[in-house]
């Protein structure tokens, strides 16, 4: 069982940045990744970046690309979601997620294990 838990959630202003964190426990990683998701009031789940702790790649949705930036603590186990130039339409409760790299359409992620959530809010 792998438990993840999100940090550092807020306001921010347009133009502004935030950074999530997710901390990971309960196993170890060597095959597994670690991405973030979103889900703004009255929409669907959005992909929004994935890291694959073999070997460090990532993949970014293309509403975040540019802006948005994953990396981690290896020792932690940790993940970061650094953003910025931060719009309106960023605001959502983001999710960590972990497990198998699982390679879909459109994207890469993990889905098997999900953190609770962290608002972000961006005003205009």
């Amino acid at each position: 069982q792998v438990q993840l838990v999100e940090s550092g959630g807020g306001l921010v202003q347009a133009g502004g940045s935030l950074k999530l964190s997710c901390a990971a426990s309960g196993r170890t990683f060597g095959n597994y990744a670690m991405g973030w998701f979103r889900q703004a009031p009255g929409k669907e789940r959005e992909f929004v970046t994935t890291l694959s702790w073999s070997d460090g790649r990532t993949y970014y949705g293309d509403s975040v690309k540019g802006r948005f930036t994953i990396s981690r603590d290896n020792a932690k186990i940790t993940v970061y979601l650094q953003m910025n130039n931060l719009k309106p339409e960023d605001t959502a409760v983001y999710y960590c997620a972990a497990g198998p790299l699982r390679i879909y359409r459109d994207y890469a992620a993990p889905n098997d294990y999900w953190g609770q959530g962290t608002q972000v809010t961006v005003s205009s």
